[in-house]
């Protein structure tokens, strides 16, 4: 048996729905870490473009110095303005002088506001890697800070204003998310399993309920049908289809059985008359061969009757039985094999509850089956262990071969094909006997040989009525 024929519905069903739960939140995970990572990044790097823009519009309008007014340069355009006199200077009815070329002068940074860094000229030798000129990025980020870098324009010249933002926030987020995902992650699967088990259990217990009806249905109750479940569902029309079978395998074999018993009990009639006419006709080699032969098919229309009765399931008697008497005056009957020694070693005083009518068959049939098959001797043995009363016949005739000591119960058995019929019986002596101990709530087996065989009956005893 391979390892899948023995995992269970449920199992496989609890290990597919885990391992697509994991792979959905693994997937969803890696998503999210990666969407959420990128967003705080970007929300860093705007940070600092905020900043440096600020830093930027502060220095882009400054007042030059040495000139008798104020002059604003326009970060836009590189003209210079005189909005008017200065309070404290000359008065407006002089002529004003003409204007004259501010003379440069080292520009004078303006103090930048808290939190926003200083602008910084790059150096004449190369342009800031981080200007908006041609092939520059507006902003980098380093392991640590998302920087960004704006050019601005002012009296004194065109500078570079660098802004920074820490990106310790975001790798913070980042690692409390994980910590919640790494020990998140496989409790919701062990919960998801163990949901997915209890469900799968309480969908599958009707479909248990069904199979262990059905492996206790055998051909004597077919009137038993399984219990069907109250969700409409598809185990519920499994539970109807398997009802509707059953009713149709009751109705066919209890067609038979009657058929069996009818024809049976038909024949009985015009076998009598016929056995009556042979006896009393004169003696002749042809009437006696007759006469076996009729006697011979009674026996089988005996035997099928009783065959009938027993595939209809009923109820054995509940009398109680001496067995060892019944066993001690069956093996002591005289068989046609006359040569053959039958012993008893049968114990006294053991009772048992049934039909005395098929214990007495049962006996029978077991002795005659081994005197049949006997070289020499027949021993018929009952004794009481555990409550039970033990029933072995056993010959020392060729035995049975192991392959085939279960077909020997068969009905219309025949283990020798080539035998004559009349020597070898009809084949429904062993299946008869199984058929009454069953019946008794017993078993009855082969239990030893070849050499030999030995045949062992077990019924239980009269603390435990048969049928109850």
């Amino acid at each position: 048996m391979t390892a899948r024929t023995r995992t269970s519905v449920r199992l496989r069903a609890t290990l597919t729905a885990t391992a697509v739960v994991a792979v959905a939140l693994g997937g969803a995970s890696a998503v999210l870490v990666g969407v959420l990572g990128g967003s705080l990044a970007d929300s860093a790097a705007a940070e600092a473009q905020r900043r440096a823009a600020v830093t930027a519009e502060l220095l882009a309008v400054r007042a030059v110095p040495g000139e008798p007014g104020w002059w604003v340069r326009s970060r836009r355009t590189s003209s210079c303005t005189r909005p008017g006199p200065r309070p404290g200077t000359r008065g407006s009815g002089l002529p004003d002088p003409a204007p004259t070329a501010p003379e440069p002068a080292a520009p004078v940074p303006a103090a930048p506001a808290p939190g926003v860094p200083m602008a910084t000229a790059p150096p004449p030798s190369a342009p800031h890697p981080t200007t908006s000129t041609p092939g520059v990025q507006p902003f980098a980020r380093t392991d640590h800070y998302a920087v960004a870098s704006l050019p601005v324009v002012t009296a004194d010249g065109q500078l570079v204003v660098q802004a920074r933002a820490s990106l310790h926030p975001a790798a913070a987020a980042l690692d409390t998310l994980r910590a919640v995902l790494l020990p998140g992650i496989p409790a919701l699967l062990l919960l998801v399993a163990a949901l997915t088990w209890l469900a799968m259990g309480r969908a599958l217990a009707p479909v248990s309920a069904i199979r262990r009806e059905l492996a206790d249905i055998t051909a004597t109750d077919l009137h038993r049908r399984v219990p069907v479940p109250e969700a409409r569902d598809e185990v519920r029309l499994l539970a109807e289809t398997t009802n509707r079978t059953l009713d149709r395998l009751e109705q066919a074999v209890g067609r038979h059985r009657r058929f069996v018993a009818d024809a049976a009990h038909e024949l009985r009639s015009p076998l009598a008359v016929l056995r009556t006419r042979l006896e009393i006709a004169p003696p002749q080699p042809l009437a006696a061969e007759a006469l076996a032969d009729v006697e011979r098919i009674q026996r089988l229309t005996t035997d099928l009757l009783l065959l009938a009765r027993l595939d209809a399931g009923e109820p054995p008697e509940h009398e109680e039985v001496d067995l060892g008497q019944i066993t001690a005056e069956e093996a002591a009957l005289a068989r046609p094999r006359t040569h053959v020694r039958v012993d008893l070693a049968v114990a006294a005083g053991i009772v048992v509850h049934g039909s005395a009518d098929g214990l007495r068959r049962l006996v029978a049939n077991l002795a005659d089956n081994a005197v049949r098959h006997a070289t020499s001797t027949v021993t018929v043995r009952l004794a009481q262990r555990a409550g039970d009363a033990v029933l072995e016949v056993e010959d020392d005739g060729p035995g049975i071969p192991t392959e085939q000591q279960e077909a020997v119960f068969d009905r219309f058995a025949r283990l020798d094909e080539a035998r004559a019929r009349d020597a070898g019986g009809s084949g429904l002596g062993l299946a008869i006997a199984r058929d009454i101990a069953v019946h008794h709530g017993g078993t009855l087996a082969v239990a030893g040989g070849p050499p030999g065989a030995l045949l062992r009956a077990r019924i239980p005893g009269r603390g435990e009525p048969a049928g109850q």
